[in-house]
């Protein structure tokens, strides 16, 4: 069953007739070459930006009559980089509430960096941690209000391969435990394939393939998959 739909969702050059689904509960990667509309598929999602024709539905509802506040409760989303604010562990990670005009209790804080293996006070300046630690801070910050979606825009870009390894792991664990459905845009075709339940694959606007993650693997019938993963310019 799908939670979140598109229907023929076109936004300025970007983006032209979007249609598909994400299947509730499970790692939807997107993948394609540099330009596709990924990162603009996300924003739609999150309702930082609007279609100019054409539907996005959540659970049914379309998103441009649901209202924002209460969306973005429920659809958590990290970028790359993992930016954050000056300040301190907590002050980051009450952000998320902060916006709410709410409050994160520290008991809360804790359990939350408990749950994805961040060992650090809660005072301590954000400026002081590694950029593995800041990954696991932006992705806590992302379950602050238990949201049933997580928006994941390239995460691990800038990270050592071990510690990519780790994040993968970690975000492979909270989808299971907490059931949450994960979209996660890379531009690493082995981490799709190491991540990934199902494959949204994007070229020129355009969604061109999605289903399983068996689509990352070449069988002579989809040439502009195929030349993506040769590393071909598309």
């Amino acid at each position: 069953m799908s939670i979140i739909t598109f229907e023929d969702v076109q936004y300025k050059h970007i983006l032209r007739g979007i249609t598909g689904g994400f299947t509730e509960g499970k790692i939807t990667t997107l993948v394609g070459p540099s330009g596709a509309g990924k990162s603009t598929c996300l924003k739609q999602i999150n309702g930082l930006i609007s279609p100019d024709s054409g539907r996005i539905r959540y659970r049914g509802e379309d998103l441009e009559q649901m209202n924002l506040v209460e969306l973005r409760k429920q659809i958590g989303m990290a970028f790359q980089s993992a930016p954050m604010l000056p300040g301190s562990v907590m002050d980051n990670l009450s952000l998320p509430k902060t916006i709410f005009h709410e409050t994160l209790a520290p008991d809360e804080a804790k359990r939350l960096l408990d749950q994805v293996d961040l060992h650090v006070d809660l005072k301590q300046p954000v400026k002081e941690l590694s950029g593995g630690e800041r990954s696991r801070l932006a992705i806590a910050r992302t379950l602050v209000n238990r949201p049933d979606v997580l928006l994941l825009d390239e995460i691990t870009a800038s990270l050592d391969f071990r510690m990519v390894k780790e994040i993968e792991q970690l975000i492979q664990r909270l989808q299971r435990e907490l059931q949450v459905t994960v979209i996660w845009i890379t531009h690493d075709l082995d981490q799709a394939r190491r991540v990934s339940e199902e494959v949204w694959f994007l070229k020129d606007g355009q969604l061109l393939e999605h289903g399983d993650v068996s689509l990352l693997e070449p069988d002579g019938t989809r040439p502009d998959i195929e030349a993506f993963l040769k590393g071909e310019t598309l």
